[in-house]
């Protein structure tokens, strides 16, 4: 009896569960593991499975030769707590994208490719020739505008624990246990920054995954709305 209620708390802690804690919390799943169900392309068309797909209980971003276009959740969220786990390997690059702006849309050499633009939780390898030691474009930083502090390495090759908390005009970014990011939406500075590359900034939308043609698995994704 006692090695079966081992396993029964093993399994509710698994990869893509919520224990029953987390459920009366509000938490709920936004993956499950196995399916794509809550999971459109950027631009709305269905799941792009031509570099998308579901691997050992993660979604997973692929490298192609036709194309990379970036996936969001068919619901939109206002004030949130995420939630989640991604791996990305050496010289990778990818990022969750919040309170979008706009989508573009392009075909080059590449193939078609469909990308949101908005505020981002940038997630990579801070060694990477693409970063070149730019501490605004390093993991955990808010993309090109704001470095984290402390400056955290994010472990290659296995699963790192983000926490992306929005709530009204404040935003943090956490990285492996520590907050490393804090911001307010609401700041001339920022708004004059982001609205410089994407237009206005929304106060709700999707959350977005990107595929900057690296491999990068996300699984455990999870949230709570604030509000």
């Amino acid at each position: 009896m006692l090695i079966l209620a081992a396993l029964v708390v093993a399994r509710g802690q698994g990869p893509n569960r919520l224990t029953d804690a987390e459920r009366r919390e509000g938490w709920r799943l936004m993956f499950d593991g196995a399916t794509t169900d809550g999971w459109l392309e950027i631009t709305g068309k269905p799941f792009p499975t031509n570099c998308w797909t579901v691997e050992d209980g993660s979604l997973k971003a692929l490298v192609r030769t036709d194309g990379f276009q970036d996936i969001r959740t068919k619901d939109v969220f206002r004030s949130f707590d995420l939630q989640f786990d991604w791996k990305l390997l050496k010289n990778g690059n990818s990022g969750v994208k919040y309170r979008i702006q706009k989508v573009d849309e392009w075909t080059n050499k590449a193939g078609r490719q469909a990308r949101a633009r908005g505020l981002e939780f940038q997630l990579a390898d801070d060694g990477s020739d693409e970063i070149g030691g730019d501490p605004k474009k390093v993991a955990g930083s808010l993309y090109s505008l704001i470095a984290p502090v402390p400056r955290i390495a994010p472990k290659i090759g296995e699963f790192n624990h983000s926490r992306l908390l929005v709530e009204g005009h404040r935003v943090e970014h956490w990285l492996n246990g520590t907050r490393v990011v804090a911001f307010d939406t609401g700041d001339a500075e920022v708004r004059k920054l982001m609205e410089s590359w994407g237009g206005p900034l929304k106060d709700e939308g999707p959350i977005s995954l990107q595929n900057h043609s690296s491999e990068t698995w996300f699984r455990n994704i999870k949230i709570r709305v604030l509000r």
